[in-house]
């Protein structure tokens, strides 16, 4: 393991010749970092007032590899590793050679950790195929380093050494060489051994092998266990036990480096100083390791010692700088493998419980929300630790980047978050290697075949094509007309079959109506297709630039990501929504595809209607009926059109609901709309409510309960656990409405970055004023003193299990409907109590207070109102609106 970075070939600890006295205590430093060293000389305040608990392995081989003398080589940690000559037994090899050296060519009396000179004074060459063997008494995990140093040799130079290192079931090493530097390099691995173990060392062809000391040593049965969370999507992974493992960094954060003799399986503990990627935002800490306790069940000294819990890094305080930012590290690995990432914490920084709570995320992904070690751990300043499991897939720039920040409902006065220790390691890969594809038996486990195939097919394919294409163009060239050159152009006789009159262009659109949209290059478009396919009305390009006045910038109503709006009005005088595609918009193609797809096939009065659509002259444009009274949003907040009533609210709620209740059961196959908001809920003349644009939205698979798709919504309405699986689902547009309801009820964006941190998020804010019991305060003061207590519990109730954080936990759409309909005949009720001498035949008076109405009496209270036919439309004539 080169334990400053993933890479086999390259060193951070090279000596280059004259290097300065600067630069020689670097070198001396990293040397440490290789776990070679026994014992750091520590600091005074560092220095540790007892030796941990040992652990006492069953099987523990120790080999000074080519040391040649009788004599064992002792460290200060209390370790003895056996010469040559006591452990010629375990090698078989048939060609082999001892070197050793007086000095290494460092100043030992320099060195942090003199003692572990003597293992990197001799090394073992193997000039061919050579292996050590070691009986396990006790089956499980067991602990495999390997050193490595290349000692001066008379004839043979190891920084050229090429080889390949392997047990009987796994590849450590694979053509590995040590680089032209004279470097250090330790490799640590953790397998599990049944019965024997074997070490192979397979030197490259006219190369040779080498190696400084082995060590086999038995670690605990519970040092990994058997399952782990993921991320990226968020889950459990099983089967932990069926890998081997590699650690690639193990880091002490916020406290020096850890030595052996101070751990209690003779691990080293990095300082995290190279890899904290915000030293500005972070503050070390620490306290006495003594103060440390592990709890009863979960972490343990064989997890990580005392003095790794003692010290951490937090945040430093919100009066010196922004409080919104994340403690961060960043470490360069393969990208080619899949990493447990485990996370040490201990709270060693807080007066009280339950006063830390913080985020913690890997390569930008939530991995633990909320976490509060003084729930997990029932006390302060004790030990606890997480796994998870990061996939290959998911890690981009060669490296992982771990953060910690404080979480938005943390209650503290000061935001705050920590980290003790943290460990990567790599997992054995397919091919049972941690370098490469290749297995222990020369096979390769890549995918080069399949690909070569799919090449030399592809290839075929387009050769026969560009074959077929040309015997084409000659049999229509031997038969072309007398007179084509007088023809408007070449391909008005190239291709046609049937009629001489059909374009090139048009013929090949005619060939792609199954696949609805193909090039966009015609001039005459998919007219004929669409009205084929009963998509709605095509209007010609010049129709609709005498509806806009030319598409005039003063007929613009709306803006959105794929375009603007205009209102036109058509030449009966009906007035229209016309949403003209942008060319340099994100959305294009897809998103003018689905819409006519999706909105030909819905019929509901709560979904706006499609007329028809343009696509002449590359042009992109829908035609939608014109909704007066324009986006729900408007009569919200940030404009100046009046606002709307609690009664009117839970009706266009309602209406709302009865919508996307539709999408979900209604049609043929079920829709998920995926981006439900309030500018996306239109109001016709009279106030009815129309959900739009389904540009993003997909149809719900029938074999199955979610889509996996890409996340794309909008920000605030967005659903977590879509975020975090990209796995879309119906539910994801109940959590999307959930937000809409709170947003309909305190009249204020989603997202509010002005505000302080918690209340941010209006769906986190409301959640936590719920909470507390002190809604009322963020109610929309136009509506508080209006609303009926027990319908505004009715309401909440259900806004709150729409934002519920995981979809099993949410009603359908049909649930939330039915409690909202409650919620207006609640309100209904209490509105008739207040005024009794009301007759209507549409409310009933009641003789006892709006808490004590029973389903019975609420049943007539109120009748739909929305049953009004809607010969309306999209998007109202005031306010520029900037949407999706």
């Amino acid at each position: 393991m080169l334990l400053g970075g993933d890479n086999n070939n390259s060193s951070p600890f090279s000596r280059p010749s004259g290097f300065s006295s600067f630069l020689f205590l670097s070198f001396l430093l990293s040397f440490t970092t290789f776990a070679v060293c026994v014992r750091a000389e520590s600091p005074p305040s560092s220095s540790p007032s007892s030796s941990p608990s040992t652990y006492s392995p069953r099987d523990n081989y120790l080999i000074d590899c080519g040391s040649g003398s009788s004599e064992q080589t002792s460290l200060d940690d209390g370790r003895t590793f056996k010469s040559d000559h006591e452990s010629s037994s375990y090698l078989s090899t048939k060609e082999d050679i001892e070197t050793s050296v007086d000095s290494i060519p460092v100043k030992a009396k320099s060195s942090p950790c003199p003692s572990a000179y003597p293992l990197y004074r001799s090394a073992r060459i193997f000039t061919g195929e050579s292996r050590y063997r070691f009986f396990i008494s006790q089956p499980g995990p067991h602990w495999v380093r390997l050193h490595f140093y290349p000692v001066p040799h008379s004839s043979i130079k190891l920084t050229d050494a090429v080889f390949t290192v392997q047990t009987d079931k796994f590849v450590l090493l694979h053509d590995f060489s040590i680089g032209n530097t004279t470097s250090l390099v330790f490799k640590e691995y953790l397998i599990n051994i049944t019965g024997r173990l074997s070490i192979i060392f397979k030197p490259h062809k006219d190369s040779h092998a080498f190696i400084n000391a082995i060590e086999v040593v038995s670690a605990p049965g519970s040092i990994i266990s058997d399952a782990a969370s993921t991320v990226a999507p968020r889950d459990t992974f099983t089967g932990l036990s069926n890998f081997a493992f590699e650690v690639s960094y193990r880091l002490n954060v916020g406290g020096p480096m850890v030595t052996p003799k101070n751990d209690t399986l003779s691990r080293t503990w990095l300082s995290d100083e190279a890899y904290n990627a915000f030293p500005e935002g972070s503050e070390a800490v620490s306290v006495e390791p003594k103060n440390v306790h592990y709890p009863d069940g979960g972490a343990t000294p064989y997890i990580a010692p005392n003095w790794v819990y003692a010290s951490a890094q937090k945040m430093k305080e919100a009066q010196v700088m922004q409080p919104n930012f994340n403690l961060t590290w960043k470490m360069s690995v393969d990208p080619s493998f899949s990493y447990l990432i485990r996370f040490h914490f201990c709270d060693i920084v807080s007066k009280s419980l339950n006063d830390l709570l913080f985020n913690v995320y890997i390569n930008e992904f939530m991995a633990a929300s909320s976490l509060d070690l003084s729930s997990l751990t029932d006390a302060l300043s004790t030990a606890y630790y997480k796994d998870f499991v990061l996939n290959a897939t998911a890690i981009k720039n060669d490296s992982i980047t771990v953060q910690v920040g404080p979480a938005s409902n943390a209650q503290s006065s000061l935001p705050n978050a920590i980290l003790n220790g943290l460990e990567v390691i790599k997992l054995s890969n397919e091919a049972g290697s941690f370098d490469g594809l290749f297995a222990v038996d020369g096979t390769y486990k890549g995918d080069t075949g399949t690909k070569m195939k799919i090449v030399a097919g592809v290839g075929l394919l387009m050769g026969v094509t560009a074959i077929v294409f040309l015997g084409i163009v000659f049999v229509r060239w031997q038969r072309r007309p007398h007179d084509w050159d007088k023809r408007k152009s070449f391909s008005s006789w190239l291709l046609p079959l049937h009629s001489t009159k059909t374009s090139f262009l048009s013929s090949k659109s005619s060939s792609r109506r199954s696949s609805l949209f193909g090039s966009r290059k015609s001039k005459s478009g998919y007219s004929g297709l669409f009205s084929n396919q009963g998509l709605g009305r095509f209007f010609t390009f010049t129709e609709l630039q005498n509806a806009t006045q030319n598409f005039d910038e003063n007929a613009v109503i709306g803006v959105g990501g794929f375009g603007k709006v205009y209102i036109g009005v058509l030449e009966d005088g009906n007035k229209v929504a016309i949403k003209r595609g942008n060319p340099g918009s994100e959305q294009g193609i897809n998103e003018f595809q689905t819409e006519i797809q999706m909105l030909s096939k819905l019929r509901h009065r709560h979904l706006v209607s499609l007329i028809g659509f343009c696509d002449e002259q590359s042009e992109m444009i829908l035609v939608y009926e014109y909704m007066a009274n324009g986006p729900f949003r408007d009569h919200l907040y940030g404009t100046n059109q009046p606002p709307v009533s609690w009664k009117q609210r839970l009706e266009i709620c309602i209406g709302s609901a009865r919508g996307l209740h539709y999408l979900h059961t209604g049609a043929a196959q079920g829709i998920i709309h995926r981006d439900v908001k309030t500018t996306n809920i239109l109001l016709d003349e009279n106030l009815v409510a129309k959900v739009a644009d389904f540009g993003l939205s997909k149809a719900a698979p029938m074999d199955r309960g979610y889509v996996s798709t890409a996340v794309k919504g909008s920000f605030g309405y967005l659903d977590p656990e879509y975020f975090r699986r990209q796995q879309l689902t119906e539910k994801s547009d109940v959590y999307s409405f959930g937000v809409v309801l709170f947003e309909v009820l305190c009249a204020r964006p989603v997202i509010n970055p002005k505000l302080p941190r918690e209340q941010v998020s209006l769906a986190e804010w409301a959640l936590q004023c719920h909470r507390k019991g002190i809604l009322e305060k963020i109610i929309d003061p136009v509506i508080a003193e209006t609303i009926c207590k027990e319908s505004l519990r009715k309401y909440v109730e259900a806004a709150e299990k729409c934002l519920a954080e995981y979809g099993v936990d949410r009603p359908g759409m049909g649930d939330v409907l039915w409690n909202l309909e409650y919620a207006m005949q609640l309100q209904e009720a209490s509105t008739q109590i207040d005024h009794p001498e009301d007759k209507s035949a549409n409310l009933i008076a009641l003789d006892k207070p709006c808490e004590n109405l029973s389903r019975e009496d609420l049943a007539v209270a109120v009748s739909d109102n929305s049953e009004i036919a809607a010969g309306s439309s999209l998007f109202s004539p005031v306010g520029k609106v900037r949407g999706r």
